[in-house]
Formats: C-alpha cells, sequence, structure tokens
C-alpha cells in the first residue's frame, strides 16, 4: 500500500498543474493496469438505426426529421437478441471486455432509462438489453465498459446550432445545454448506479464543437463542464475508467487515451493528429468491415490475418485493440463477423500469451514486424517475411540467454551487439500470419 501511494504522489507530480484537481484512486489506478493486461475488447454499434441497414450515422447522413426517425421506436423489434450469444462470440474471440453503445449521437437509449422515452423499452420488444448484456458479463467474468454520447441529434437541448452535424434533422427550438448536461448526469447517474460494476465510460461527440481534425485551433465551442461530469463518474464509481474520442490528447479527469481506426503515432484516418500518451493506458478501435453499425451493403470484410496484425502491432505500442461489431436489427450477430472473431480466438489461444498483460514499446516498428515484451521474456513477431536470412533488432536492451520458436524446442541462432540484436532465419519456416520467437533475457 505504501508503494501505491508513492506511485500516486509521483504521478500527480508529473501531471501538468492544470490537471491535479484529479487524483485516482488506488482502485482506478489498479483497474488501468488490469486494463491494459487484457489488450483485446468487443465493441458493439447497435440500436434503432440497425432497421435501416445503413449505419449507425443514417439519420445525418439522411437528413431523417426527428418526427419521421421517431417510427424506427415501433419498428425495433430484436427479438432473437441473445446476450449469451453475444458474450460468448466475445469470449470465443479471447476478448476480455466488451464496449457497449447505450446511446449513440441518434440519442436512442438502449436501456430504460427514466429520463426519455426515445428508448428500448418502449418498443415492440420492450426489454431492457443492457441489464441482460451486464448480467451476461458477470456471469462470464468479462469486463463491460458503456459508450455514451455527448452529441445528439434529436433532443432539442443539445447545442445543436454550433455542432457540425445534425443539421437536417428538423429542429428549430432553442438550445438549452444547461438542460442538456443535467439530462446527461442524470442517465450517467442511472448507468454508474443499475447495472453493477462498470470498467469504462467510452465518451464520443466532442468534435462535433470542433474545427476538422487537423485545424490549427480544435478549440471547443461550448464548455462542455467535462470537470462536473467526470468527477460525478469518479465519485459513483472510482475504478471507473474515463476516455474521450475528442481526437485531442487527454484532458484532465480521463483515464485513458483513444484513437480511432489509426494506430498510435499513426494518422492514415485524418482523425489521429494527436500525440500518444506516456501516463495513461491506450487503445485503438476499427471495425471488422468498413461500418460501425450494421450496414447491409457492406461486404469490405477485413482478413483474419489482417485484424490479427493489428492486434500484435497494437500490443507492441502499448494499446489495446477494441474491435467492433454491427449486429443486425433483430439481435443476432451477422456469421462472417462471428467466423472471424472464432478464427482469431483460434489464434489466441495458441499464442496469447504473448499478447495478454505484455508491454510495447521494445523497439520501433519493423518492416519485418514487431516485439512484446512480459517479465524475462521478450516475443518477436515476424509478421512480414524478411527479405534475408535475419532480422535486427535496433536498440534492443537486455542480455538474451537463449531465443527459440515460440512454443516449441527449436533453438534459433542469434547474435546481440551493442547496437541491438541479429536473429538468423536460416531453415526456419515463416507463418503466413506470424512467426513468434521467444527471447529470453536476463
Amino acid at each position: 500500500m505504501k508503494k501505491v501511494f508513492l506511485f500516486i504522489v509521483l504521478l500527480n507530480w508529473m501531471i501538468p498543474s492544470h490537471a491535479q484537481s484529479y487524483f485516482p484512486s488506488v482502485d482506478n489506478l489498479t483497474a488501468r493496469k488490469e486494463f491494459q493486461d487484457n489488450k483485446f475488447g468487443m465493441f458493439i454499434h447497435w440500436g434503432a438505426s440497425s432497421v435501416l441497414g445503413a449505419g449507425e450515422w443514417v439519420m445525418n447522413n439522411r437528413n431523417i426529421k426527428v418526427k419521421d426517425y421517431t417510427r424506427l421506436q415501433n419498428i425495433f423489434n430484436p427479438q432473437d437478441f441473445n446476450a449469451a450469444e453475444w458474450v460468448t462470440a466475445a469470449k470465443n474471440a479471447g476478448m476480455k471486455y466488451i464496449v457497449f453503445i447505450t446511446r449513440h449521437h441518434d440519442g436512442f437509449s438502449n436501456w430504460d432509462t427514466k429520463y426519455s422515452d426515445w428508448k428500448i423499452t418502449n418498443t415492440p420488444y420492450g426489454r431492457d438489453v443492457l441489464r441482460m448484456l451486464a448480467d451476461e458479463c458477470k456471469k462470464q467474468d468479462i469486463k463491460l465498459g458503456l459508450y455514451y454520447s455527448t452529441l445528439d441529434w434529436y433532443r432539442t437541448d443539445y447545442p445543436y446550432e454550433t455542432g457540425r452535424t445534425g443539421k437536417g434533422t428538423g429542429r428549430t427550438e432553442k438550445s438549452n445545454y444547461a438542460s442538456y448536461l443535467q439530462f446527461m448526469k442524470n442517465q450517467l447517474t442511472e448507468l454508474l448506479s443499475n447495472y453493477g460494476e462498470i470498467m469504462s465510460i467510452w465518451f464520443d461527440g466532442h468534435w462535433d464543437q470542433t474545427n476538422p481534425e487537423g485545424h490549427s485551433d480544435r478549440s471547443s465551442r461550448i464548455d462542455w463542464k467535462y470537470g462536473e461530469i467526470y468527477s460525478l463518474i469518479h465519485k459513483l464509481q472510482p475504478q471507473c475508467l474515463i476516455g474521450n474520442n475528442h481526437h485531442l490528447e487527454p484532458l484532465p479527469g480521463e483515464d485513458f487515451q483513444m484513437f480511432e481506426k489509426d494506430l498510435p503515432g499513426q494518422n492514415k484516418t485524418g482523425l489521429s493528429y494527436q500525440k500518444a500518451s506516456e501516463m495513461l493506458p491506450l487503445e485503438t478501435c476499427e471495425t471488422i468491415n468498413g461500418s460501425w453499425g450494421y450496414n447491409i451493403t457492406d461486404n469490405n470484410y477485413k482478413t483474419v490475418k489482417d485484424l490479427i496484425h493489428y492486434l500484435v502491432n497494437a500490443a507492441a505500442l502499448n494499446t489495446n485493440f477494441l474491435l467492433n461489431i454491427g449486429p443486425m436489427p433483430n439481435g443476432k450477430i451477422q456469421q462472417e463477423f462471428v467466423d472471424t472473431l472464432n478464427l482469431i480466438g483460434n489464434w489466441l489461444r495458441e499464442n496469447g500469451k504473448t499478447i495478454y498483460g505484455t508491454r510495447g514499446n521494445v523497439i520501433s516498428l519493423q518492416e519485418w514486424g514487431v516485439v512484446t515484451a512480459k517479465n524475462k521474456s521478450r516475443y518477436v513477431h515476424v509478421l512480414n517475411k524478411p527479405g534475408s536470412n535475419f532480422i535486427f533488432l535496433p536498440g534492443f536492451i537486455g542480455k538474451v540467454q537463449e531465443a527459440f520458436l515460440f512454443g516449441k524446442e527449436e533453438r534459433i541462432k542469434y547474435k546481440q551487439l551493442p547496437e541491438g540484436c541479429f536473429i538468423y532465419l536460416d531453415n526456419l519456416r515463416i507463418n503466413d500470419i506470424d512467426t513468434i520467437i521467444e527471447l529470453k533475457v536476463q
């Protein structure tokens, strides 16, 4: 306990002065480590929007008026929803946690909230899916995080006048952020009081009130009052981790930093200009096909190899991988997703030791692959066939005692120099997905 206290003191000394109003609890720091150890999670985008089969942005993309969009509440009837099937799919994939959409930008609440009539318990289905999912996660020992949108295309009190999206949904009333803020606080209090222990709150929508990513000025046009929101969460559940998909460097009170469809240090999407935190756990999220919510015409499925490489590369950068599924409006997960998840799970059952509980940043990303670390083992992941009979680990630290093919007794030749370590691949058959070499270090 004394060591933990000293760590907290050191941590807060290192945090910039403007952030020192937030002192993470011992439970929160423990939760951060467990989060980093878990490495792999399932993102679930689902709600009334799935009925239209065109992704979760369909209300905005088609400029559907609120009065018309509300009709989905009378149509959405996921009679085939089975919480055990969802959680089992995550478990079979080797995932350790689930992040579920409780309320997306269309404002639809996937639980029996007292603060909105626009909710799943007012559909023909009429049941609280979050209750069933939370109970099943507890039963199967899967951590549960909750996505919550700070942006709303449906409500009139959200400051839509200054927002970048939701302009075509027919709202004319003057907004009232004080009212909207209280609404969010009320809903978050429900979520953190009625559904057991929550691993994380995953906020999204901040960017609606800023200039586009890459602009020199990303300041918000409204004061979100994050201090009030974050302190409420930490008061209700001190261990609960707060993340915000604002595409900025972490703000005071946040417990992990996320990247959308990018690895830290990369910016292939034009969303990730932010610098990766050296203090907080990191997470990246990605889709199995090209859509977050159910899209009936999206057949652009990523290969199992691509997704395993994404997971391995993320782990090598000290980053969790949150892989998304968008269930169908009937509540079933489409078979293409289930098949992919099962194959990833098969790989992790054989190789999970080189991912779970590891830490990264052992060496920089190389053309041939990456390295993860745990205790006195360094796992060299050869993801791409090198052009020569050796690979080089630049700046490798730690005296190598032996090298062998992971899970095998086959010894591998190596040569360690002050500038790094050479590993020789003579007569070694390179696996199409990942050839893993374990180095034991002193």
